[in-house]
């Protein structure tokens, strides 16, 4: 049982009705007040309060049927893995052409994954972070932005000025002070407005 309506003399009463019918708790559900019932006058014309409790789906499910939905309607073909471990969901992609998935620098990836996580954490009581990936893209890209960030910093040091990045997320920036925090000579920095947030390289 997914869903049930339930009447009480309270809301509360109600919900407590339909959480023992569905053997869940208060956590496990989003509840929907339909009506709040009243007292009446004297006990004339009372009305019951009705609620409408639904399961809330597990994320991986959530996850899977968003993205089916995505891949119908550019018809391709894809294959999702998904597995959950502390309030972290993975989901790997996998069939033919996913640099379509990917895009230009991973922006169509990254777009994906954020949609994913608002499907997600809609009905979530807790948040839950959402990591997309296909063809091992994340650490690939995770490996070239490290070898950019060693370079970039080699150029800082040698001229003697600072290096200003293009504008990255949230997650790619991270990388770069990641790969460079522990640098002698280099300190970095984040500056400007999303989504044209960049990473300074400068001296220390």
């Amino acid at each position: 049982m997914d869903e049930i309506r339930k009447s009480g003399k309270s809301v509360e009463e109600a919900i407590e009705l339909a959480l023992a019918e569905m053997g869940t708790s208060q956590e496990e559900v989003t509840i929907t007040v339909i009506d709040e019932g009243s007292k009446g006058f004297f006990g004339f014309g009372s009305k019951d309060a009705i609620v409408l409790v639904k399961k809330n789906m597990d994320p991986e499910k959530l996850a899977e049927n968003f993205l089916r939905e995505v891949f119908l309607s550019m018809g391709l073909i894809v294959k999702i893995k998904t597995s959950i471990k502390d309030k972290h969901l993975l989901i790997e992609l996998v069939g033919d052409d996913m640099g379509i998935l990917i895009g230009k620098r991973g922006q169509t990836l990254d777009s994906l994954q954020y949609l994913v996580n608002l499907v997600v954490n809609k009905s979530s009581t807790s948040y839950i972070s959402v990591m997309l990936d296909t063809e091992n893209y994340r650490q690939r890209r995770k490996e070239t932005l490290e070898s950019l960030a060693f370079n970039l910093a080699k150029k800082a040091k040698h001229t003697k000025r600072s290096v200003v990045l293009e504008p990255m997320n949230p997650y790619e920036r991270r990388i770069i002070h990641s790969a460079l925090q522990n640098d002698r000579y280099v300190t970095t920095y984040s500056e400007g407005e999303e989504p044209y947030r960049n990473v300074v390289i400068a001296l220390k």
